[in-house]
């Protein structure tokens, strides 16, 4: 299908070495996109072997999303930039995010580096008139038992999403983002190496299955094709009914 071949462009997902944002770099590698991702590991080498990292065919570059720093000396392997996809995370456990330290740590790379990266690269985003992308979850519409960083970072996200979007549409930059429900990947497994967990979960998606990778690929796809061209500021709950 015309509209979903990425011939041609190009494309940074950050948290692009696992998980839901690996799948999406994958699926955009796989319909003709150059891509790059970064991740928090010192080369691509060290995923080797990893369920559900695939950095075949993806540039890569370790950078710690969570030091402004950072973000401002990573090198930028590319002359121009038609998508760039969010999908760094961050929760802590054993009520870590009540203290100082974890709620810097989780709003750090779960609010800040999505603004940080984004204003940094918005000249390139201009210039190609592209596309912004973030992964948000639906804990940012409700409580998230012990987390509470989490949950307000994902929040503050979509709405600056919203700014984003209202901001940059002059030039050309449309941004949404993608909520989805438990997906199983490595920040899951809290849930998902625990049975009892598990079915609990389960019983309340209404598809009767967990998301993944690939289901959240498809919505990227589709956000960063022509096919969506009137579609900006937008939180797209992808969770199989679980908020109905």
């Amino acid at each position: 299908m015309k509209d979903l071949d990425f011939t041609g462009q190009t494309a940074l997902v950050v948290g692009g070495s696992s998980g839901i944002g690996n799948g999406i770099a994958q699926a955009l590698r796989a319909r003709g996109a150059t891509v790059h991702v970064w991740g928090t590991r010192a080369s691509a080498d060290a995923y080797a072997g990893e369920e559900g990292s695939d950095l075949e065919g993806l540039g890569y570059t370790q950078v710690d999303c969570g030091s402004l720093e950072a973000i401002a000396a990573a090198p930028l392997p590319f002359d121009k930039l038609d998508i760039l996809v969010h999908s760094q995370g961050q929760v802590l456990y054993r009520r870590q995010e009540f203290e100082p330290e974890g709620w810097a740590k989780v709003m750090a790379v779960n609010v800040d580096s999505v603004m940080h990266i984004s204003q940094r690269l918005h000249p390139a985003l201009a210039a190609a008139k592209g596309k912004l992308i973030v992964v948000s979850s639906i804990g940012s519409f409700r409580a998230t038992m012990g987390n509470p960083a989490y949950a307000a970072s994902k929040a503050a996200v979509n709405n600056l999403v919203r700014a984003l979007a209202q901001a940059w549409a002059k030039d050309g930059i449309r941004a949404n983002v993608i909520a989805p429900s438990l997906v199983d990947t490595k920040m899951t497994k809290v849930t998902m190496e625990h049975e009892d967990r598990r079915e609990r979960a389960l019983a309340k998606i209404p598809l009767a299955r967990f998301g993944t990778p690939e289901d959240m690929a498809g919505v990227a796809l589709f956000l960063a094709s022509p096919l969506s061209a009137y579609v900006t500021g937008q939180t797209l709950v992808v969770d199989g009914g679980l908020t109905l």
